[in-house]
């Protein structure tokens, strides 16, 4: 075939056509793959009896892999030699799990696998699956659930383990560091809930651990612990409410350092109590040492400051605390002396707050002729001074009005330290007041039945204490000059009477001090007066 002028509409046709075939078309790969693996066959079937198998496979309709599987596969009852699980090559559609321990006869296992199976390329999980199996002629199918909450905060930051011991002749307190529990389970994902399934009727101990080695025992010094009074009964019992806590360890020293050239940090496990350090050796009979304990805020940790330093290549510490006496070995390293350096709580104060001024030494004295306070009309302001020898802080306190500034000035040397250093320059301080009307204030009413026991009442900010009052004869509660925000009210019921919150202690079968928080943050809105009636129960 042969073409020519008379067909210039089909010449134009084919150029087009042939246009359209050398254009290149970009490839896509189609719908992102949203869908989870189905498990195909279970070998052998789940939820088999009599089971002897040392071998079972699961195979599902795509590639599969198992995502964190030491940290999401749950066992129960616990093997004391974990099975081996494990994809069945590099890229496949099966999970393999080869038996290493021996089975408990007429025993229901169950395997959880929470969201560890997961498809190859997307990683979406197949959720929560299980894998259940008999050694017996049944399957036990009874159930037990409840919650898990930290007796200190109003969520869990993590997953806890929940444990069911059986009761026998042969149990003891001393079960939840040395053996495995015959039952259990996790509280599910961020919430508070727990719940076991295929149990066997009978009597047994509930217990939970903020499991932190993952080995289904209590280790006092690394986890939190929760337990019930008594021990529950299934079927009968179907629920329980459980409160995590941290024991307080029996008191002892752990470690030393030195980290600087007259001060040494001091750890410790427990409550201190009146703590002494005395430095052993041999010195010359001229050298009188000179020492100051101070413990670190929020730390169990002792800093220990000593003048004059004698070096030499160790020191060694007697420490005490009560009855109990250790040996402690710091090694010496020559350092800098430490310098004065000063801090303070901010310069905008409320009408009712002072003016706090710390250092990263001990500060031993303030010399009020060296310092002046003076108003916006430049006159003087009178103040007094509060040593806080704990917070290693000094309290400036003076009279102030609202919406007003004053210019606090310190000469050198007003501030003195242990070491002997001195502010060595002039150092001044601008503070201003808000008018009243910037701050809220605050009345809480309580409702409470059968009130014997003391409260101690708080007001959390951003995870900060800002207020703390203690609530005796009186059920309702004022505050005043509080900055705008939202607030959490937690409530200290003071059992003992001993003004401070107590935890427990799992072997004297101690629960601790119980705390309530309140359902919602109270907002406090600036030129406000909040009325909140609260419910206690």
């Amino acid at each position: 075939m042969s073409f020519s002028a008379s067909h210039p509409y089909l010449i134009f046709i084919c150029l087009l056509f042939l246009s359209s075939c050398a254009k290149r078309q970009s490839i896509t790969g189609g719908p992102k793959d949203e869908k989870a693996p189905e498990l195909v066959r279970a070998t052998p079937p789940n939820k088999s009896t009599n089971f002897t198998a040392r071998e079972i496979r699961l195979t599902f309709d795509e590639l599969v892999t198992l995502d964190k599987p030491d940290q999401q596969i749950l066992i129960s009852p616990p093997m004391k030699n974990k099975p081996e699980i494990k994809p069945l090559g590099y890229a496949t559609k099966t999970i393999k799990i080869k038996i290493v321990d021996t089975l408990l006869t007429n025993t229901t296992y169950a395997i959880n696998f929470g969201n560890s199976i997961v498809d190859y390329n997307e990683k979406n999980p197949f959720d929560f699956f299980q894998y259940v199996f008999s050694t017996g002629n049944e399957l036990d199918s009874l159930s037990f659930g409840g919650t898990v909450n930290d007796v200190l905060k109003q969520s869990l930051e993590d997953k806890v383990s929940v444990f069911l011991y059986e009761e026998n002749e042969t149990i003891n307190d001393s079960i939840v560091y040395n053996e495995l529990p015959r039952y259990v389970t996790t509280t599910k994902d961020s919430t508070t809930v727990f719940k076991f399934n295929y149990l066997r009727e009978g009597n047994y101990r509930l217990v939970a651990i903020n499991d932190n080695n993952n080995n289904y025992k209590f280790d006092p010094i690394k986890d939190q612990i929760a337990f019930l009074d008594k021990s529950i009964s299934i079927p009968q019992d179907t629920t329980a409410s459980l409160k995590l806590f941290n024991e307080i360890q029996e008191f002892r020293y752990t470690r030393s350092k030195q980290v600087s050239k007259n001060q040494f940090q001091i750890g410790y496990f427990g409550e201190v109590s009146e703590p002494k350090i005395e430095i052993l050796g041999s010195f010359p009979d001229t050298l009188k040492f000179e020492t100051l304990i101070l413990k670190e805020k929020n730390k169990d940790t002792l800093n220990f400051w000593v003048k004059p330093f004698f070096e030499q290549d160790s020191l060694i510490f007697k420490a005490t605390s009560g009855k109990i006496t250790d040996t402690i070995i710091a090694r010496y390293k020559d350092q800098n002396k430490d310098s004065l350096k000063l801090t303070n709580n901010g310069t905008n104060l409320k009408l009712k707050e002072a003016f706090e001024i710390s250092a990263n030494t001990p500060l031993n004295k303030l010399d009020e002729t060296l310092v002046s306070i003076i108003d916006a009309d430049t006159l003087a302001v009178n103040f007094t001074q509060k040593w806080e020898s704990f917070k290693n802080q000094i309290s400036i306190n003076f009279p102030k009005k609202e919406n007003s500034r004053y210019a606090m000035k310190v000469l050198p040397n007003a501030f003195s330290d242990f070491l002997g250093n001195t502010n060595q320059d002039t150092i001044t301080y601008t503070l201003t007041t808000l008018e009243n009307a910037a701050y809220g204030n605050l009345k809480l009413n309580f409702s409470v039945e059968n009130k014997e026991n003391t409260l101690i009442v708080q007001l959390q900010k951003g995870g900060n204490i800002e207020k703390e009052v203690t609530l005796k004869e009186s059920n309702s509660l004022s505050f005043s000059e509080l900055s705008p925000g939202d607030y959490i009210v937690k409530v200290i019921y003071d059992l003992n009477n001993n003004g401070k919150w107590d935890t427990g202690n799992y072997l004297k079968k101690l629960q601790p001090e119980p705390i309530f928080f309140y359902e919602k943050p109270v907002t406090v809105r600036a030129n406000w007066d909040v009325n909140q009636d609260i419910v206690l129960d």
